[in-house]
C-alpha cells in the first residue's frame, strides 16, 4: 500500500466518522455521485440540446445529442434523467438501442457499435414528460412555472446539487464537461428564451412557436445550463476589460426595465473589482448576461439569473450588519463572482463545493475592499461570522453527491480572510487568486488541488489551517495566561499539529507576530493584565484566558 493510498483511506475513514449521523447512502446516491464504469470510459465533447417547453401544461419534450470521445472500449453508457421525465428512445448511427433503468435516475444504454479507443461518436436521446417542479428554487430546484404581472408565462430552471438531469438527459456528474454546447429552446409565440452563450438565430415555426438557438463556445458545467422564458425586455452595454470589449446583455420583465437600467449599473464596478482580484472574466467569447427570473438567483455560466427585487443587500438585508452589505446588490455581486469560482474553476465532486462557495463568499468582501477600502472589506467578512454554525464540516462525503455544511459560505470566507493574514503579503495574495484562475482555467478540480496550489505558491504552512476550518467543526482557541511579565500561550480546541501564527498584543494596543503550537510557549510581555491580551480580529479564532 502506497503512502498516498494509506492517507486516502485514513481521510475516508475520518470523513465517515464525521458524517456518522448522515442518512445511509443508497444505490441512487452512488450512481449519481460517483464516476461509475459506465461513465469513466468516455469523455464528453459536445451536447446538442433541443427542448420544446409548453407552459400551458408544464410539460417539456426534446432530445439531446451526446457527442463523446472513447477513452477505453466499453459497451454500456450511463445517461441520467430524473423522473417524472422518461427517456423514450436512444439511437446511434440511425439504429435504435436497448437501454435499462438502474435505480431512480440512471439509464444504462447498450451500445452495439464497437467503441474504439480514440474514436469520436455520438448518441441521440429523445425524452419527454412533466419535469420536477422546483419546491424552493434555487436551493430545491427544477422548473419554476410562474407568470408575470400581465399573466404571461415566466419560467426558469435551476438545478445545482439536484442535478441537470432533473430537466434534460446528460452525463450528470461534475467531473466531465463538454467542450461546447448548443441549446435550442422552443417556446410559444410572444415569449423568448434566454440561455447560455450567444444567441445564434431565432426561428419562427409554423405551429405558432419560436425556437431560440444559443451556443456556448467554452466548457460548461451541466448545472450551469439554464432556460429562462418570459416576455423579456432587452438592453445592452459593453465593458472594456482586461481582454477587450465584453458584451453585457440584460433581460428583464418590461415593467422592471427602468429599475433594471439603474440597478444593473453595478455590473461594471463588479467586473472591475473581480478582474483586479481574479483575472479576466473567463468567458469573453460567450459574453455576460443578467437575466430576471421568478426566484432569487443563480450562477448559470454567462447567463447569471437575478431575482433580488432590484434592491441592495440580500433581499434588502445586510448579512454582516455593518452597513457595508447595503451598498451593493448581493445577487449581482455574489452570483457573478461564481463566474470565476464555480464556472471557470469547477468542483469535480460536490463534496468540494467549498471551492465554489468559500471563494465566492470571500469575493464579496474583496469587492467592498476594492471600492471602499481594506478596513471596510474586513469589517464585512468579520461581521458575517455570527452566521457560522460549526455543526458539520465544510467538506462533504465523496462519491455520493453529498455536499458539506452551509458553513462553506461564511466560515469558508473567513478561512480565506484568515489565510490572507498568514500570507502577510497582499501582492502575493492577489497573485495567488489570479493564479488559481490561470492554473485551473476552464477545469474541474478536486479541493485538494486548490489546497496544494495555495500552499505551494504562498510558501506558508497552510495545510493545518485547511484541516481546521474545512474538516473540523471547532474554532481554534488560543489559551493564554500571564505570570510575572511572562505570557504563556498554546493552541487548543484544534486539529493535531495546528500551528497557525497570529498577530497579538504583547504590549497594549500594538500587534506583534506570535507562532503558537499545541505546546506551551512563553514570551516576555509588557501587559499588566491578561485581559489586555487580544488577537487581531482578522483571524477567525477565539482566546481563552486562564488566569492573571
Amino acid at each position: 500500500m502506497t503512502r498516498t493510498t494509506l492517507l486516502a483511506l485514513l481521510f475516508t475513514a475520518c470523513t465517515a466518522v464525521l458524517h456518522a449521523q448522515s442518512p445511509a447512502f443508497t444505490l441512487d446516491d452512488t450512481l449519481r455521485g460517483s464516476i461509475t464504469p459506465q461513465r469513466a470510459w468516455f469523455d464528453l465533447t459536445y451536447y446538442d440540446l433541443q427542448v420544446r417547453v409548453n407552459p400551458a401544461d408544464s410539460s417539456i419534450s426534446g432530445s439531446n445529442t451526446i457527442q463523446y470521445r472513447v477513452l477505453e472500449p466499453y459497451d454500456l453508457m450511463q445517461v441520467d434523467l430524473q423522473p417524472p421525465l422518461v427517456i423514450e428512445k436512444v439511437e446511434q448511427d440511425g439504429r435504435t438501442l436497448d437501454f435499462e433503468k438502474k435505480g431512480a435516475n440512471a439509464y444504462f444504454v447498450h451500445l452495439e457499435k464497437p467503441q474504439v479507443k480514440g474514436a469520436s461518436n455520438k448518441i441521440l436521446v429523445t425524452y419527454a414528460g412533466k419535469p420536477q417542479v422546483a419546491k424552493n428554487a434555487p436551493w430545491d430546484g427544477g422548473f419554476s412555472w410562474s407568470t408575470d404581472g400581465d399573466d404571461k408565462p415566466f419560467v426558469a430552471t435551476s438545478c445545482q446539487g439536484l442535478g441537470a438531469s432533473v430537466w434534460w438527459p446528460c452525463k450528470d456528474h461534475m467531473y466531465d464537461e463538454p467542450d461546447s454546447q448548443k441549446i435550442a429552446i422552443t417556446v410559444p409565440a410572444g415569449l423568448m428564451d434566454v440561455s447560455n452563450g450567444r444567441l445564434r438565430r431565432v426561428t419562427t415555426n409554423s405551429d405558432g412557436t419560436s425556437t431560440f438557438e444559443w451556443f456556448v463556445t467554452n466548457p460548461i458545467n451541466n448545472y450551469g445550463i439554464n432556460v429562462n422564458i418570459a416576455n423579456y425586455a432587452h438592453f445592452s452595454d459593453v465593458y472594456k476589460g482586461e481582454k477587450g470589449g465584453l458584451t453585457l446583455d440584460y433581460y428583464v420583465l418590461p415593467a422592471n426595465l427602468e429599475k433594471a437600467q439603474k440597478q444593473f449599473q453595478q455590473v461594471k464596478p463588479m467586473l472591475q473589482a473581480f478582474e483586479h482580484w481574479f483575472g479576466p472574466y473567463p468567458f469573453y467569447e460567450d459574453g455576460y448576461k443578467l437575466v430576471e427570473v421568478p426566484y432569487l438567483g443563480m450562477e448559470h455560466q454567462s447567463s447569471v439569473t437575478y431575482g433580488n427585487n432590484y434592491m441592495n443587500g440580500y433581499l434588502g438585508r445586510d448579512l454582516s450588519e455593518t452597513g457595508w452589505g447595503l451598498k451593493w446588490d448581493f445577487i449581482i455581486i455574489h452570483e457573478s463572482g461564481h463566474e470565476w469560482f464555480a464556472n471557470n474553476i469547477t468542483y469535480r465532486d460536490v463534496a468540494d463545493m467549498w471551492v465554489h462557495e468559500s471563494f465566492t463568499n470571500y469575493s464579496e468582501n474583496l469587492f467592498i475592499e476594492y471600492h471602499h477600502g481594506k478596513e471596510a472589506g474586513a469589517a464585512y467578512v468579520i461581521g458575517c461570522r455570527k452566521l457560522i454554525q460549526n455543526k458539520r464540516p465544510i467538506i462533504g462525503v465523496y462519491g455520493v453527491n453529498r455536499e458539506g455544511s452551509g458553513d462553506m459560505y461564511y466560515k469558508g470566507g473567513n478561512m480565506l480572510h484568515t489565510m490572507r493574514q498568514v500570507v502577510n503579503d497582499d501582492k502575493l495574495w492577489r497573485d495567488i487568486l489570479r493564479g488559481l484562475n490561470q492554473e485551473f482555467y476552464h477545469q474541474t478540480v478536486d479541493g485538494a488541488q486548490i489546497e496544494a496550489y495555495m500552499i505551494e505558491k504562498s510558501g506558508k504552512k497552510l495545510d493545518k489551517i485547511f484541516d481546521q476550518y474545512l474538516r473540523d467543526t471547532r474554532i481554534p482557541e488560543l489559551e493564554v495566561k500571564l505570570e510575572k511579565g511572562l505570557l504563556s500561550y498554546r493552541w487548543t480546541n484544534c486539529v493535531p499539529g495546528f500551528d497557525m501564527p497570529v498577530q497579538a498584543t504583547l504590549t497594549k494596543d500594538k500587534y506583534s507576530w506570535i507562532r503558537p503550537t499545541t505546546e506551551w510557549q512563553t514570551v516576555k510581555c509588557a501587559l499588566k493584565k491578561v485581559a489586555q491580551f487580544k488577537v487581531d480580529a482578522d483571524f477567525y479564532v477565539e482566546v481563552r484566558v486562564l488566569a492573571d
